[in-house]
Parts: C-alpha cells; sequence; structure tokens
C-alpha cells in the first residue's frame, strides 16, 4: 500500500464544484481630529465615501477599491487616502484582513445572535479586504479634499455602512485606543509644533474621556516624547503656552514584527 497522503483526492467534491471567486481589496480607515458644530474641543472623524452602484448603492463606505496588480499594500492604502482627501498620511499602519465569507450587516447581526448564516450562490464574489488606518496631521485638515460623493462624519455619529465597514470602523477604534496607551501616535495628529494643551486633546479624543492636566503633563515629561522649542504662542490672554515638538528620536509606535525583522535585517 502506497502510504504516501493524496490530499487532492481527499478535497470533497462539492468544493471542486465551486465557481464562487475571491478578489483582494484594500480599504483605509482615516482618522483626522475636527470640531464639530458649536463644540470648543476637537473629536475624531473620518472620511466617508458614497457608493454609487450595488451593492449597497447610495451607502457610505470606507475609501478603497481592488489591489491593482502593480501596487504594494501600503502603496494601495496610500493611493486611497490621496483620492480621498487629496493629503498625505501622518501616519499609516495596517490594521487586519478581513474575510469573513459574508461580510453584509445581516451577517454580523446573525453571527452574533449564533444564527446560521447561509453559504453564499455560486455565482457569489467574495472580498478580503487588507484594511490600513491612517492619520491626518490637524494642520492638514482643513485642506482635505472635497466632493459631492465624500463626506467626513464623527465616528460616534455614523451611518449604516456598506458591508461590515462599521465594525471596520469599531474596531480602528479599539485599537487606536489601545495603542495611544503605550505608543507615541497621538503626536501624529498634529502639526510640527503643538502645546500641551493640544497634545492632550488628541488623547482626550482617542480615550473619550477628559485628562486631568496636571497628571497629564508629568506623564509626557516622564515619557520623554516631546522636546521644548524654547518659543511661545503669543497673542493670548493668559500666559503664552509654550510651544513643543515631536522627538523624532522616537518611533510612533512599533513597525510590528515583520517590520521590526527587516529593521534588525538591514541594520
Amino acid at each position: 500500500m502506497n502510504s504516501s497522503p493524496h490530499y487532492a483526492a481527499e478535497v470533497p467534491e462539492e468544493h471542486e464544484a465551486d465557481h464562487s471567486s475571491v478578489s483582494l481589496a484594500v480599504s483605509t480607515v482615516i482618522l483626522a481630529l475636527r470640531h464639530k458644530k458649536n463644540s470648543a474641543r476637537p473629536s475624531l472623524w473620518l472620511p466617508l465615501v458614497r457608493r454609487l452602484r450595488e451593492p449597497y448603492k447610495g451607502q457610505w463606505a470606507l475609501p478603497g477599491g481592488p489591489l491593482q496588480s502593480q501596487q504594494s499594500l501600503e502603496q494601495a492604502a496610500g493611493y486611497t487616502l490621496k483620492r480621498a482627501t487629496g493629503l498625505e498620511p501622518g501616519y499609516l499602519e495596517q490594521l487586519y484582513a478581513f474575510g469573513d465569507v459574508l461580510r453584509a450587516p445581516e451577517a454580523r447581526a446573525a453571527r452574533i445572535n449564533g444564527t446560521p448564516v447561509p453559504a453564499p450562490g455560486a455565482d457569489h464574489e467574495r472580498v478580503v479586504s487588507v484594511v490600513y488606518w491612517a492619520s491626518i496631521p490637524a494642520t492638514e485638515v482643513s485642506q482635505t479634499r472635497v466632493h459631492e460623493n465624500i463626506r467626513w462624519f464623527p465616528v460616534d455619529e455614523l451611518p449604516e455602512l456598506a458591508f461590515d465597514h462599521n465594525e471596520i470602523v469599531e474596531y480602528a477604534l479599539y485599537r487606536l485606543q489601545n495603542k495611544v496607551e503605550y505608543s507615541r501616535i497621538a503626536h501624529s495628529f498634529l502639526g510640527d509644533e503643538f502645546t500641551l494643551a493640544q497634545l492632550r486633546e488628541v488623547y482626550e479624543a482617542i480615550l473619550g474621556r477628559p485628562l486631568d492636566p496636571a497628571n497629564f503633563r508629568r506623564q509626557i515629561a516622564a515619557s520623554k516624547s516631546i522636546i521644548d522649542t524654547g518659543r511661545r504662542i503669543e497673542g493670548t490672554r493668559h500666559r503664552p503656552p509654550r510651544l513643543y515638538r515631536y522627538n523624532t528620536a522616537q518611533a510612533y509606535a512599533d513597525a510590528g514584527p515583520l517590520g521590526m525583522y527587516r529593521e534588525r535585517r538591514e541594520s
């Protein structure tokens, strides 16, 4: 008897007859600080694009599209951001790959409720999305692209989005809230120079809660992530606040396992 495994022969017949297709797409969750009407403090916003064809025609969705053969994943994410905003990111990082067989909101609800999700039909095109998230410095947001089918929304006032994009945004915010606790990622939402109050507002917008100014000042001083420029903002009613800049000797965040491996290999 031949003991060599014949894996191809073990594939069930129904899988061999599956004529559905799988395509790869790249989407980007683009985050920036903006002000709501009559609000003194900034909050997190993101741009969405209106879908012009089925499925979900007319609904809002994350910027993205099919991965082109000549693009790397990061290039595709950067291109998506540029097309949606006309801007360059302050920070860009791969978030996760979303590849459920059915990625519609009703399929997500069925999973949450423990209801069986029907299998896709033979002509169903399955889309696997590699999602990135990006930050845009506050100093650049006012220069964002204006288009009738692109609109900025506060992250806490999102409509029902196409596909599973609400879940993707929720996960991006969850990751950001965790990352801001141990990295310097908040600085990527600011311009080259900023005050401590402006930096604290970034943390508060991400975490969704106020922070004690004195404790925040001590924690930032201990982190050594910012450098005093020796200058102050003039023309204020009270004592002019100091201007700081980010300590570029420290990375915004770690490069991940693959990035750290490549850094060690190239050093």
